[in-house]
């Protein structure tokens, strides 16, 4: 894994596209669910999903790094990218429940 500062960089800003690629998948997941096209936001967070596996792949290799004795420096952008993970990771969660939220509302108002 990253040997020199220069590709914790690289790693770190990797991880921080791809999560940022997913916080963006799943807001618009819930502009497509709020607008009640749920196929359209159920295929954003496939999109998302897609983009958390590559995040997470790097992730991994970083933790098993670790594991198997090899010091990994704490930089802040390597902070910084554990944030963006979290946050969108967060984000997808949210667009998840709101997806099921709005499906129910649909439903709801068939109902009067």
């Amino acid at each position: 894994m990253p040997q020199t500062t220069e590709e914790l960089q690289m790693l770190s800003f990797t991880i921080i596209l791809h999560a940022g690629n997913a916080r963006s998948f799943a807001m618009e997941a819930i502009s497509h669910a709020k607008a009640y096209e749920f196929a359209e936001a159920r295929q954003k967070i496939e999109e998302a999903d897609a983009e958390f596996t590559e995040a997470h792949h790097l992730q991994t290799k970083l933790l098993q790094d670790e594991a198997n004795g090899m010091e990994n420096r704490v930089t802040v952008i390597l902070i910084h990218a554990q944030d963006h993970l979290m946050t969108a990771m967060t984000v997808k969660d949210l667009a998840n429940e709101m997806i099921d939220m709005y499906e129910k509302m649909q439903s709801l108002e068939g109902e009067k």
